[in-house]
């Protein structure tokens, strides 16, 4: 008995949306439908010519109209005027989910324009690379990789099935969070170190006369530590927008972190030094030796 063919609407084909077509085309072959809109006709051209979907067109209508599934991937800030513009084509029963990093924003405006026949699903991949767009999409980018599915945004059952009947096939490891506190471990384990690795490139950048010393200097430990500085820059501003509490108040928290060693340095306290360093190490050795999961959180 042949399976039943599932179309799937790409918004943002870029890295995370590229690199999920890419995948199901590979796994499911003609079993699924993908259609793609991208920012340019350019990238929508190499979207195809790379195989990540079947079909891509500046048209939202023709898009969006048979999808099954709608998969929202643009920046944050981007989702929800989208969702507005591609309502009046969905068909009923449709599936909206995306891969925001935040995810509260998103469900507060949403729930206010959602007819009850189409349903919202929230996401996040926990992936990513430093490089953007579909040439840096990947069909084993989700292998491993933590991805949450949040649950309390009033869809059916029969959604949630269907939805990770195409999902499971990324390989990656799936996990459930309410929604406020996927924004708040977001902020630790991703928006955070995001914003303190451009920080590190702005003490570079701010380093006066001995900038071009420093840069002969620059091993894998500056390269290791930034490496997540080169992503995509409005990306990364909508993500402090719309989880600014929860990054500010992580940030205040680090800011106290830093302080403290600020002041063991000043008054010569290697002791406070010494401890600092062995409890960040074995708590980071402990994570890494019982991690069942590799996060890559960009």
């Amino acid at each position: 008995m042949a399976r039943e063919k599932t179309t799937l609407a790409i918004i943002g084909v870029g890295l995370i949306g590229g690199s999920l077509g890419l995948c199901l085309k590979d796994k499911l072959g003609d079993d699924i439908y993908i259609t793609g809109l991208c920012r340019s006709q350019a990238s929508m051209d190499k979207a195809m010519e790379l195989g990540a979907v079947d079909f891509a067109s500046p048209d939202v209508k023709a898009v969006v109209e048979q999808a099954d599934i709608i998969f929202l991937s643009p920046p944050v800030l981007q989702i929800v005027p989208m969702v507005e513009k591609i309502l009046p084509y969905l068909k009923k029963g449709a599936i909206i989910t995306d891969a925001g990093s935040t995810k509260q924003y998103i469900w507060e405006h949403l729930q206010k324009i959602l007819p009850p026949d189409i349903y919202y699903i929230a996401g996040h991949p926990m992936t990513g690379r430093e490089k953007s767009g579909v040439t840096a999409a990947k069909k084993d980018l989700f292998v491993g990789k933590a991805y949450v599915i949040v649950e309390d945004t009033g869809a059916p059952k029969e959604a949630h099935d269907k939805l990770m009947s195409v999902l499971r096939h990324t390989g990656a490891n799936f996990t459930t969070l309410d929604i406020a506190k996927h924004d708040r471990c977001a902020s630790v384990i991703s928006h955070v170190p995001h914003v303190a690795a451009a920080a590190l490139v702005t003490l570079l950048n701010q380093s006066g006369g001995d900038m071009e010393s420093c840069i002969k200097l620059i091993g894998g430990g500056f390269k290791d530590t930034t490496r997540i500085a080169s992503s995509n820059a409005d990306m990364w501003a909508d993500i402090c927008m719309t989880n600014g509490k929860a990054i500010a108040a992580n940030l205040r928290t680090l800011q106290e972190i830093i302080g403290s060693v600020i002041t063991a340095c000043e008054n010569q306290d290697r002791q406070a030094v010494y401890d600092y360093f062995t409890a960040s190490k074995k708590r980071r050795d402990a994570l890494l030796e019982n991690a069942q999961n590799k996060f890559d959180p960009n």
